[in-house]
This record gives structure tokens, sequence and C-alpha cells, in this order.
């Protein structure tokens, strides 16, 4: 049976959290962190800016932002909770980070020791897994998505990890980037509940685009987030930086059982939330009308999702989707004169919209069963009737075609 104490690196388990005077006495005169106390260097401040005392440090906790964040997840639980009274979110399984990529990597380094422990991974899938892998010293093991579909290969996956113990970590993309593709929540469950008896790792599933997604019945998620508690081997990703339209902050949420959430939040650095991103963290999760802007603002990218999907699939050389309709980008294949997907023409078509349109896509052709693909994230109104302008002009030009 799963068993986090086994897996967590011994230095990690004994590690203390750095702890400072403020944790106990917030109020009075407060000369005890060293702050500037004559306050910032700035000709003028705000008001907003004067009521966060930015030369004071930031608060390590964060408490009223994760409750905040617990309570927007509770309101629609997956439909897979059994127990949401009992095992529902609570602060307690929070851990904040600046951006997802700090979550990746804080896993990375509490479970896997350099040079011996491997992660596995399931291409196509988001780069920053190797990356953090590498900088840790730790192997990568693959276990492809099957293809057509982009869904996970479960037995694949539980024979890998059986064969090989010092996989610790599984990352999986629901919705999948590059592929834009949900992973069925059902075979994910299978994957939790038939690993714990013969494997001691955590399945790690980040939803940076979960709330693209649509679930069936409106009074749950399709995230997994509120499973936590449910499945002590389930780690949840999420970020602020795409449905809430809010990559400039750098918030990143990682939510687990609370004893790993405890090793976490004793790794991170202490004051890693600085008060300009908490302040607007609160606002956008807090405020019924800051979570209306964003709900607005995802039904709007939904519906222009549709549009480009219809009418850049319409054009000459250009396939299928093939990725998923579950995130804020669609995944199109570029075709060659024969109707072959090409990398050669695909890229051609990115740099022609790049450097002499000043539209901007992704090549993502060199990416595992994405031959010939260019993904494309869904903007404005204004800005997708551009790119479909742009994009049938290339293709005119590449192709020799009217």
């Amino acid at each position: 049976m799963f068993d986090l104490k086994k897996i967590v690196r011994p230095n990690i388990l004994t590690l203390e959290p750095y702890r400072c005077a403020r944790d106990d006495f917030k109020e009075g005169i407060l000369l005890d962190a060293n702050e500037n106390t004559h306050g910032p260097a700035l000709n003028q401040l705000s008001e907003t800016e004067t009521l966060l005392e930015l030369n004071r440090y930031p608060d390590p906790h964060q408490l009223d932002l994760k409750q905040q964040i617990v309570d927007f997840r509770n309101a629609k639980p997956n439909v897979n909770l059994k127990n949401p009274e009992k095992d529902g979110l609570y602060p307690g399984n929070l851990c904040l980070g600046v951006g997802s990529d700090e979550s990746i990597d804080m896993l990375l380094r509490c479970v896997c020791v350099p040079g011996k422990d491997k992660m596995l991974i399931c291409p196509p899938t988001y780069g920053m897994y190797s990356i953090c892998a590498t900088v840790n010293d730790v192997a990568i093991a693959t276990v492809p998505l099957k293809f057509p579909g982009f869904q996970i290969d479960i037995e694949g996956i539980l024979a890998k990890v059986q064969e090989d113990p010092s996989i610790k970590l599984l990352y999986l993309t629901s919705p999948g980037n590059p592929t834009g593709q949900l992973l069925r929540v059902k075979d994910i469950i299978e994957l939790l509940e038939k690993s714990s008896p013969v494997w001691n790792g955590l399945v790690v599933v980040d939803e940076a685009y979960i709330d693209f997604t649509q679930a069936e019945d409106e009074r749950y998620s399709e995230s997994m987030s509120t499973l936590c508690n449910q499945y002590p081997n389930l780690v949840v990703l999420q970020t602020l930086s795409k449905s809430f339209g809010l990559a400039g902050i750098r918030l990143g949420i990682t939510y687990c059982n609370e004893e790993l959430s405890g090793y976490l939040n004793a790794m991170k650095y202490p004051y890693n939330i600085s008060s300009l991103t908490a302040n607007i963290a609160k606002r956008a999760t807090g405020d019924k009308t800051g979570l209306q802007v964003m709900s607005d603002s995802v039904s709007k990218i939904i519906k222009q999702r549709e549009y480009l999907l219809r009418e850049l699939t319409a054009l000459p050389h250009v396939g299928r989707n093939i990725g998923g309709l579950d995130s804020n980008f669609i995944l199109l294949e570029i075709l060659d004169n024969q109707g072959v997907p090409s990398n050669e023409v695909a890229f051609t078509v990115y740099n022609k919209l790049a450097v002499d349109n000043n539209v901007v896509v992704r090549f993502r052709g060199k990416e595992l069963n994405c031959t010939g693909a260019l993904r494309i994230s869904v903007g404005t109104e204004q800005e997708n009737k551009t790119l479909v302008e742009k994009f049938k002009q290339v293709l005119q030009s590449v192709n020799g075609t009217k």
C-alpha cells in the first residue's frame, strides 16, 4: 500500500520549516525582521500599495488566499468525491508556488534522490517536466499517450512502475499540453487505485487548463483537485495564469494530502508569494465579480475556439485538429501538396506568420505523434479574425494556391 514516508527523501522528512517572530506576533512595533521601517523607495504610492505595506515581508502562509481557493474548488467538487463534507479540500491541502514550475521542481526535490530515482512522463507533454528533472539529476522514463486520442496507457504505466521501483513520480497533463485533450478522470482514478498496492509513488495531474473544460453536469467539475484527501497518492497542480488571465503574477497551486503538503511548505522559501501577487490573487478568487469576469472570459474563449477551428480547418492544406477541445488552444495539422502532415511546411507557415505578418503561433511538429502540428492559442475576436486572414494568405504563398 502507498506509504508517503517511504518515498520522501530522508533529509526532507526531518526538515524543520523556517520560522520567524512574525509567525507568532503580527502587530505592534515590528523590529524583528530587519525591514526598512521608513517605507518603500517610491515617489508616490497608491492607496492599495500603501495598505500592502510593501516594506514588510509578505505573509509566509497565505491562509486567507488558500481558503478562497479552497472555497472556489469545493463549490464544484469532482463527481467522484464520495464524501464532500468530510474529504473536501481545506487550506492544509495547499502549497503555493511561483507558478506551476516551482511546484513541479519542488515535488522532484521532495521525493527523488538525484542520480538514483526517476520520474515518468507520458509524451507528448509539457516540456518543463524534463527540464526540471535534468536540473535535479533525475532520470526520465516514458510511456507515450495512446494515439489517436491522447489518453493514458494504464497497463503500460503499471507495467513500467512495477518493473522499475526507482520511479517515484508520474506527471500527467490534463488537459494536455500540447494536446488540448482532457484525460479521462475514470482512467486516472483507475490508475490511482491499481497502482497504490503495487507502486509507492505519486500521480501528479497538472491541470493548468482545467477551467476550459465543461463537465456534463454543471454542479460538478472535471478537476481532480477535490479528490486529494480521498487518494493520498494523488497530487494536482493548477495555476492562475490561464483561465484567470494572471500569468504575470506567477501563482501556482499544489493540492495534495496534508502530510505531503506539510513537507512541501517546509521546503518552500518562506516569502515566495509576494504581497502584490497575493493581493491580486485574493481579488480574483475571492470576489464574486472577479470570478464572474473569469467565467465570462472562459465562455468567450470557448466560443472563439469553435470559430477558429471551423475557419482554419476549412482552409486548403489544413488537416485535422489532432488534439482535444478542452483548452484555450487547438492543435492543427499542416499538410503538404500530397495531403500529408509536413513539419517542413508547418515550420515555414509558422515562420512566415511571425516574420512577415506579426502573428505568432507555436510549432509543435517535433513532439511525439504531432507531425506537422501548429499549436494556436485562442485570442480575442479581432485577433482571431486577423489570424484566419493571415493564415489563409501564408498558406497560399507557401503552397502556390489561390
